[in-house]
């Protein structure tokens, strides 16, 4: 072993998802390759507790675009029309199209985006990288840089007024102050196993909120798989945004990789750590409420193999 040549975790990772995932994707997975070996592309989530005027401004002058409102826009498009199935056009075309073929409306934007959330990115193709975020007078910091896909369980979670949520595994913070950002909660709890991680998490909490909303938050360091023994049948919506082998991370970067020799066991358990923190959440979840299951991955034992 001392003499064995050493394998950057890195290498390992990639020939673990091409011996996989080329198998899952087919022909798609060149394509899929190199985005995940392509540089990652941010977003500029606006801190609401600052000066959103002036701060959406800015981002507006370097050609940036506020994603959210550009998909709500799209989805009032498709609403002013309707969506026809292949098996309904040909009926119609014999005049035998039964009711049940009819053209299915888009459900309404409005339960697709959650107000108030506003996320610039550069246009397509471009991977420009934004400034760092710079305090208001109050000491605010004015956006928060995240990977932009990271703020879609976000949106997907639909949060309506005064609805309690939970953030089951809410380290480092991005998502959890995106939730804060709807100004629609009634209560939200945001959890992490690991208490160092929940210390970024309140440190992020420090920058970009008031004191006095950071204290409408209950920030905790319980294993998540235990959480229905606290508080089950509680919250309306809840996000398990679960840990995961963070795919671009583990071709990127060599710290804290997850391919690394010493943690392959881990890696082997990760399907089973998942399932037991979704069925944490669905416990802590109240009748007719709804969980939003996430990770990092495209892996199918990550993901729909996980849900099923």
């Amino acid at each position: 072993a001392t003499t064995a040549p050493r394998v950057a975790s890195t290498a390992l990772a990639l020939h673990n998802f091409d011996m996989n995932y080329s198998l899952q994707f087919g022909e798609a997975w060149p394509s899929v390759r190199v985005s995940l070996l392509s540089e990652q592309k941010y977003g500029a989530l606006v801190n609401g507790f600052a000066d959103v005027e002036q701060v959406t401004q800015e981002l507006e002058l370097v050609n940036a675009a506020d994603f959210v409102s550009t998909g709500l826009q799209k989805a009032q498009r498709l609403q002013e029309g309707s969506v026809v199935e292949p098996a309904a056009r040909e009926q119609s075309a014999s005049q035998e199209a039964p009711s049940e073929h009819q053209a299915a409306k888009v459900p309404p934007p409005s339960t697709l985006v959650t107000p108030n959330i506003k996320c610039y990115t550069f246009p397509r193709g471009d991977i420009t990288r934004f400034r760092s975020a710079r305090p208001d007078v109050l000491g605010i910091l004015n956006y928060y840089l995240l990977d932009a896909a990271s703020l879609l369980p976000v949106l997907a979670l639909n949060i309506q007024p005064g609805d309690l949520v939970l953030d089951l595994c809410a380290a480092p913070g991005g998502k959890t102050l995106a939730i804060l950002q709807t100004g629609l909660c009634g209560h939200l709890a945001a959890n992490d196993v690991s208490i160092s991680r929940t210390k970024r998490l309140h440190s992020i909490l420090n920058s970009y909120v008031p004191k006095q909303v950071k204290e409408t938050v209950c920030i905790t360091s319980w294993d998540g798989r235990n959480w229905a023994e606290l508080e089950g049948g509680t919250f309306h919506k809840v996000l398990v945004d679960v840990p995961c082998t963070t795919d671009r991370h583990s071709l990127m970067e060599e710290e804290n990789n997850i391919f690394h020799k010493r943690r392959s066991k881990e890696r082997q358990m990760l399907p089973m750590l998942q399932l037991q923190l979704l069925m944490a959440g669905i416990l802590a979840t109240t009748p007719g409420g709804e969980v939003v299951y996430s990770t990092c991955s495209l892996s199918q034992l990550q993901n729909e193999y996980v849900v099923e």
